[in-house]
């Protein structure tokens, strides 16, 4: 899957996170974590994002993730929302 226009996800409130991405068609995957609990979960953070992504099929991307204590359902969910609208339909409709 594509990544056809940048996108936002999420919030800045206290146990959410706000995901933002857009195309990155020279680099890859480029993920950027901003966490106040990075060094406890930094680890967790970037494992979940990069298991969306697999999920997704999408190997060109940059992505911002700015976290403010998120649970893991929460990143989950945050990074599907994003990506659905980045692409503009839903994961079913993804050409493989």
């Amino acid at each position: 899957m594509r990544i056809e226009k940048m996108a936002v996800a999420g919030s800045l409130e206290s146990n959410d996170v706000l995901v933002t991405v857009k195309p990155n068609e020279q680099l890859g995957r480029e993920i950027i974590i901003e966490s106040i609990v990075e060094k406890q979960y930094g680890e967790t953070i970037r494992k979940v994002t990069e298991e969306v992504l697999n999920d997704f099929k999408i190997d060109h991307i940059y992505i911002l993730i700015q976290d403010r204590g998120a649970l893991d359902c929460t990143l989950r969910a945050r990074l599907e929302t994003v990506i659905l609208r980045a692409q503009g339909g839903n994961k079913d409709d993804q050409n493989p």
